[in-house]
């Protein structure tokens, strides 16, 4: 009887140990549903190298290396509105994550208690006692592994908002920065309006001397008018351009953008310039970019939640139990000899649930399905925004030189037509246009310089850069 008792034991511990290994399903990474290598790449890093930076690497400091940028971005860090959400969602996840480990202890409280009992006949009376100690409510032996599942779940929700504040502050720093850019541009669009009011004024007031003396008609005064109020139109629509500009920067900066942060003296962009961003390859962006780390860590919550969920099919045994004193009379309750004990384990087995348990489970098994699809997409999207970003530093650099020379031949051109014009040679018909052309082309060339750099701005962000503690 002796020998059936042990190996009846043996075997139900062998039942329940892979009972609770199958109910666990290793975690492997889903397969990356992207190319090897970039599109449009170009070429800045080599591939075979086997020791090679990465975007993710430089420190947004190094890498903008502007004073007043930098110390925008610093204020921004420390006083936007998303970036401390992202903060105190990381305590909240951390405060919950406690909340799940607690369950894997139990918990004990001081308790006082008069339980009655009716015993016997009706003429018996009930029984009455009174009990003062310690007590454990429905610790439960996690031996199917529900508990363990569901904190291993909480765990690396956890660690999601902790990437997710990673994420959030990369694209902070690459939209202060974008902003800033907008700035810089606006400030050099101004000036060449300026510029070009300036000119035309005298062109106009030309004109007009000319008009008077009957050189000109007054079809071709007009044409100068129409020229000059088209830079007067363009200054009021640049100089409320610039007004949003510092109002979006102020709202990401969280703060006003006085003192040390002002903007009103902002450079012009020409001549300003970012350092060359290595690209490296697919693979890095799954172990740097926050926000594919974000999402695999939702993947294994919700694998772990499915562990779980399996649980629940199999019996849950709790433990109830306390210790202290007892007595059936409240004055005998503190003296000496009234100590007792109780503990009742309790074995639940689900039987009838009305297919609750079977719904969980088709839930978390969905929740798992969504989270790796949330996953490779988030794969896909990162791998389609390093290609256009890419994409966006081979071309642009070529269209700024292009445009760049447009732009001389322009103001060369406009050069040659104004002093023939003053000299009676050509008509007033080329001059004017020469001038439209000039601005166009001045124009076209800072707005091709701000897409360039916000494009490597974007690279940056892309690859991962812009973290950092």
């Amino acid at each position: 009887m002796t020998r059936k008792t042990k190996s009846l034991g043996v075997g139900l511990s062998v039942l329940l140990l892979s009972a609770c290994s199958s109910l666990v399903t290793p975690y492997q990474r889903p397969e990356a549903p992207v190319a090897a290598q970039f599109k449009a790449s170009s070429g800045v890093v080599d591939v075979q190298g086997t020791s090679r930076s990465r975007a993710a690497d430089i420190a947004w400091q190094s890498y903008f290396n502007d004073p007043q940028l930098n110390q925008l971005i610093t204020a921004g860090i420390q006083s936007n509105k998303d970036l401390r959400i992202a903060i105190l969602q990381i305590e909240q996840s951390k405060a919950q994550l406690q909340i799940r480990r607690a369950d894997q202890w139990p918990t004990v409280n001081f308790g006082v208690a008069n339980p009655r009992q009716s015993v016997g006949s009706s003429n018996s009376g009930d029984a009455s006692a009174y009990n003062v100690g310690l007590a454990v409510t429905a610790f439960e032996l996690d031996l199917f592994r529900r508990v363990a599942n569901l904190n291993e779940a909480g765990l690396a929700q956890y660690l999601a908002t902790q990437e997710g504040q990673k994420t959030v502050q990369i694209n902070l720093v690459a939209s202060i920065a974008s902003t800033y850019l907008s700035l810089m541009a606006d400030q050099e669009l101004l000036e060449i309006t300026r510029q070009t009011m300036a000119t035309r004024q005298t062109s106009f007031e030309l004109a007009q001397l000319r008009f008077r003396n009957g050189v000109i008609s007054d079809l071709d005064l007009q044409s100068t008018r129409s020229l000059l109020e088209a830079a007067n139109f363009s200054l009021a629509q640049q100089k409320r351009q610039r007004q949003l500009n510092v109002n979006a920067l102020t709202l990401l900066v969280g703060k006003e953008l006085v003192g040390p942060l002002s903007v009103d003296s902002v450079g012009p962009l020409s001549g300003f310039s970012l350092q060359a961003v290595p690209e490296g390859l697919p693979s890095d962006l799954l172990e740097r970019r926050p926000d594919i780390k974000q999402a695999e860590q939702q993947l294994i919550a919700a694998n772990a939640n499915i562990g779980g969920a399996k649980a629940a099919f199999f019996p849950r045994i709790a433990l109830t139990g306390s210790a202290g004193t007892v007595s059936s009379r409240l004055s005998d309750l503190f003296k000496g000899g009234f100590w007792g004990w109780t503990i009742t384990p309790q074995l639940l087995l689900p039987i009838f649930d009305g297919g609750r348990n079977s719904a969980n489970l088709a839930v978390s098994k969905a929740a798992e399905g969504i989270a790796v699809a949330t996953y490779q997409k988030s794969i896909q999207t990162a791998f389609k925004e390093v290609s256009d970003a890419l994409a966006g530093s081979v071309t642009y650099a070529e269209q700024l030189r292009a445009a760049q020379a447009q732009s001389d031949a322009e103001t060369k051109r406009y050069r040659l037509a104004d002093l023939r014009y003053r000299n009676g040679v050509a008509s007033q018909l080329d001059q004017l246009d020469s001038q439209r052309s000039v601005f166009a082309t001045q124009q076209a060339v800072v707005q091709t310089k701000l897409n360039q750099l916000q494009g490597q701005v974007a690279l940056y962000k892309a690859l991962g850069g812009g973290w950092k503690d």
